[in-house]
């Protein structure tokens, strides 16, 4: 049978599905992700000839399809962010994306390097790859798409968190890839590492994605309205708004990832109340869930062809511990001091969820520059990708359910409105409730 039909046939079957396994899978301990993985993993166990899916092997395949997949899950991310931006409404996240970002670096990377043997280099890349919140996989601790209610502080925090840190982290994969070409000596590297590497490309990103959300926001609300430019209605506007924001900040050597997010939040910000802006988060998400099929399988695939081969039990104490001891005490540790419940900290702090942005970190980083073991890092990161998928798959459902159930008014950053939602919401139920 032809390759080629062959894999239209597997996609277009799991792509069909994710028309209904979100809407199945809400209510129970099992995410579309634990599947879709160990379909992959059987499908490659069959003698059918699909395609390598080896991200040692099939680097640039593997680079390009996580970069677009996460782009466009950032755009959607933006979009559904109802809070706006203020010092204090989102002090959590920036908590995250700083102080805890930079203790899960620092940990993970002596560990790989004290623990593992890794050389210097290959453990910070590890490090830099493993330490953002995915913003694909962690849909079910998300908030959900655009609209008016208040947003709790978990879901607001890891979906702000995954919006803000796939960029954040670009900083230190580029300090693994320097590493990497000029050794440890900082005199080498340090000034440009972090006047152009951390400072410029991350000013450059967050510049470039707010003043094209201006532009955008021009376009398709204010234009028509003041002269007979046509009004546009088009999801796919999301899409093409992606690729050229992601675009034209990488041609300039900004953060593409961190422009893309601010673009989305842009134009969510502004007539919040429009429909419009569902629309276009519609088309991201539907986009969105067809690559992560694909994703999806082909890690399944890689697992099946031997991604873990090189994998030690040093390693996978060590993608154990930075997922149930490191990310959840660097998570509660940054978030020190801030006025959210402490059970809704450990939450934030748990679903530190590791995905496909881990996937593009690796693949651009060995890409371009040679690391002394490229294996054990696939290793290491294929495992805590996995035991990500299954461990915070099984249990994001019943904590969030949980936390749902105890949450109050104070809970929230805008308590008033909290009460009146939570109030309507009870006010509802007894209406729906069938008299006895």
């Amino acid at each position: 049978m032809d390759i080629y039909l062959i894999s239209f046939v597997v996609v277009g079957v799991a792509a069909l599905a994710m028309a209904w396994l979100p809407t199945w899978f809400k209510e129970v301990p099992v995410s579309y992700a634990m599947l879709f993985v160990c379909v992959g993993f059987l499908l490659y166990k069959l003698p059918i000839g699909l395609p390598e899916p080896d991200p040692l092997r099939k680097n640039d395949f593997a680079l390009r399809l996580s970069e677009l997949c996460v782009i466009i899950t950032l755009m959607g991310t933006g979009i559904k962010i109802n809070r706006r931006f203020s010092l204090f409404k989102w002090q959590v996240p920036l908590r995250l994306v700083s102080w805890t970002m930079l203790l899960c670096i620092g940990s993970l990377a002596w560990l790989a390097w004290q623990f593992l043997g890794f050389p210097v280099a290959s453990a910070v890349l590890l490090a830099a790859a493993l330490a953002p919140t995915d913003p694909v996989l962690a849909s079910d601790v998300q908030v959900g798409p655009p609209s008016d209610e208040v947003e709790d502080a978990t879901r607001f925090a890891l979906t702000a968190e995954a919006g803000l840190n796939d960029g954040m982290a670009f900083p230190f994969t580029w300090l693994a890839i320097t590493l990497a070409l000029h050794g440890l000596a900082p005199e080498a590297w340090l000034v440009d590492w972090l006047s152009y590497d951390l400072l410029y490309r991350i000013v450059v990103g967050v510049g470039t994605g707010y003043l094209l959300g201006k532009l955008l926001t021009f376009l398709l609300f204010k234009l028509p309205k003041k002269s007979r430019f046509p009004e546009t209605k088009d999801g796919f506007v999301a899409i093409s708004t992606t690729l050229l924001v992601y675009g034209l900040t990488e041609m300039v050597h900004g953060y593409g990832f961190i422009a893309v997010f601010i673009t989305g939040l842009t134009l969510k910000h502004f007539e919040e109340d429009n429909n419009y802006h569902r629309e276009m988060h519609d088309f991201t998400d539907q986009i969105e869930r067809i690559l992560v099929v694909i994703v999806l399988i082909l890690l399944g695939g890689s697992i099946s062809r031997g991604l873990l081969d090189a994998l030690t039990w040093q390693g996978a104490l060590v993608s154990i511990g930075f997922l149930l001891v490191i990310r959840p005490l660097a998570g509660y540790i940054g978030l020190w001091g801030v006025p959210v419940k402490t059970r809704e900290k450990w939450a934030i702090s748990f679903f530190g969820i590791r995905g496909i942005g881990s996937v593009f970190y690796l693949a651009f980083a060995l890409g371009k520059a040679d690391f002394a073991n490229p294996e054990e890092i696939w290793a290491v990161a294929g495992f805590t990708i996995l035991l990500s998928v299954f461990l915070h798959g099984i249990l994001a459902t019943p904590i969030m359910r949980y936390l749902d159930k105890v949450r109050t008014p104070s809970d929230f950053i805008d308590p008033d409105k909290a009460a009146l939602e939570m109030s309507d919401d009870r006010k509802g139920e007894s209406v729906d409730k069938p008299q006895e």
